[in-house]
């Protein structure tokens, strides 16, 4: 269903399958190629275009809708393009041969197997680069929110993020750990770019601090779920991913057993309901999405 009706520059939907595709023929425009030669423009295509989930920029649409954005301009959808950019470079580092060295990645071979360690590093740092600078030009959207936004982004991704997360991962996952050392593992991991991502949705609406601190609870509680859902996952053969990454490393289902980080699982699912209802009192297709999305995923993991 359309929420709001076509215009001159853009529309937002409700529904997250046209959401998706509207992030995937962005995506394309925003990643040209020079030439079948240009292995650095195929290789960041690769990453960014590989069929995925695209959970952070269909959720950061979503939420601002949902917080009452209605502009017509196509600076939304950038913003949720520069999350996925960023999103896709974290995941050619994390499988190169010095990280996780991981074989398959979305059901393809990872960008260092098709095009080489040197190109996926390199791949990558564009990645990143090209995210901010989607950022900085998104229109429509004020420059105090676009300053915001690029702040945000570049805390999630550095030393108090991602770079963060993949340190401790690889300096600490395969030695026994605390649950607390294991769910802050977590949180650099994956709750920070989901908090990015909530919080650009916010400044692009303009929400209140009140929904923005709602939000930033939200996206701890969501973070948490999605990764154990992801090590729920882990020994399953239709992940697109490597079966069996997590054997000997130090996660919550090897400490603790499936059943009770399923428990685990959904009573932060609960706790990222309720933030998300204090935050969206007027809009529900968030909320919709994430009980849909992660109920889907539950049954296949079950």
């Amino acid at each position: 269903m359309t929420i709001f009706a076509e215009r001159d520059h853009a529309i937002i939907h409700s529904d997250p399958l046209m959401l998706l595709t509207d992030i995937e023929q962005r995506l394309d425009r925003l990643l040209p190629v020079e030439s079948e030669r240009d292995c650095l423009g195929l290789a960041m295509r690769e990453g960014a275009l590989a069929p995925g989930k695209r959970i952070r920029p269909v959720l950061l649409m979503l939420t601002a809708r949902d917080l009452g954005y209605c502009d017509d301009h196509s600076g939304l959808l950038d913003f949720a393009c520069a999350i996925e950019m960023v999103h896709a470079a974290s995941l050619i580092l994390d499988d190169i041969p010095c990280m996780d060295d991981a074989e398959m990645r979305r059901g393809r071979p990872t960008i260092h197997r098709q095009f080489g360690e040197p190109v996926a590093i390199l791949a990558a740092v564009a990645l990143l680069s090209r995210a901010f600078g989607v950022i900085a030009l998104a229109d429509g959207i004020s420059s105090q929110a676009k300053t915001q936004a690029v702040a945000e982004l570049s805390h999630a991704v550095g030393v108090q993020g991602l770079v963060q997360g993949q340190f401790r991962d690889l300096t600490e996952g395969s030695q026994p750990r605390s649950a607390d050392a294991i769910q802050l593992t977590n949180h650099f991991k994956t709750s920070t770019l989901f908090g990015a991502a909530m919080q650009m949705a916010s400044v692009a609406a303009s929400a209140p601090l009140a929904a923005r601190e709602k939000l930033h609870h939200f996206a701890l509680d969501l973070g948490q779920a999605f990764q154990l859902l992801d090590d729920l996952a882990d020994g399953l053969s239709d992940t697109g991913k490597d079966p069996f990454q997590d054997a000997g490393k130090s996660t919550l289902v090897n400490m603790l057993g499936s059943q009770a980080v399923e428990k685990r699982l959904r009573d932060h699912l609960k706790r990222a309901d309720r933030h998300l209802a204090a935050a969206c009192n007027s809009g529900y297709a968030t909320r919709h999405f994430v009980q849909a999305w992660f109920d889907k995923k539950l049954a296949a993991v079950g």
